[in-house]
């Protein structure tokens, strides 16, 4: 009979995300798990295998709760244009240890690059599923005459998730918030009908 989990995995996953999220896969150990955590090393081996699976479900768990908060916006009863600024400002961070951590999805293209095919298929649901979100705000404001029709809602929606990404990147690199929020208030400028 084997012996009943002793710590609730769910909270030792978010842990984990975080701790991935602060450090890197490669910079995290698993002493920095289990310290953090509280969990012993063959209890998250039960349930996670190894540190690489681990890292995979933050990466899935970070996914999630990312993609429901652009949902929830998306969802929300204002014009599309104010959406897309919504989305801009929730991806900026107010909080310098959040801002030295930058967006893990972003880190971890920055940290395997395409070595890890299973780390490059989780990144691209993501980016896939952000780009979904960017382009339905994008056609539901062309449908209004409130976004331009001079590209396709296909076009630009792969040119905003960009911009998100770049932002990120200037936003852990150290550049000023108003560089970042210039360059996003440019670019809704430029889809304005």
């Amino acid at each position: 009979m084997s012996r009943p989990r002793e710590f609730d995995v769910n909270c030792a996953l978010q842990q984990s995300m975080e701790i991935f999220w602060a450090k890197g896969f490669k910079s995290t150990s698993f002493e920095d798990l289990t310290r953090e955590t509280g969990v012993k090393k063959q209890s998250l081996y039960c349930v996670f295998k190894d540190k690489k699976s681990l890292f995979l479900k933050a990466l899935a768990l970070y996914r999630e709760q990312n993609t429901a908060i652009l949902e929830d916006l998306a969802a929300q009863e204002m014009p599309p244009l104010k959406k897309l600024e919504a989305i801009a400002c929730v991806s900026l961070s107010e909080e310098s240890e959040i801002i030295q951590q930058g967006c893990l999805m972003v880190n971890s293209i920055l940290e395997f690059g395409t070595e890890d095919q299973e780390v490059a298929r989780e990144v691209e649901i993501m980016l896939f599923k952000v780009e979904q979100i960017l382009e339905e705000i994008i056609r539901c404001g062309q449908e209004q005459k409130v976004i331009t029709s001079r590209r396709t809602s296909r076009e630009l929606a792969p040119y905003l998730k960009n911009l998100f990404i770049g932002a990120k990147i200037l936003e852990k690199s150290g550049a000023p918030r108003e560089q970042i929020e210039m360059n996003f208030r440019t670019a809704f400028a430029l889809l304005e009908q």
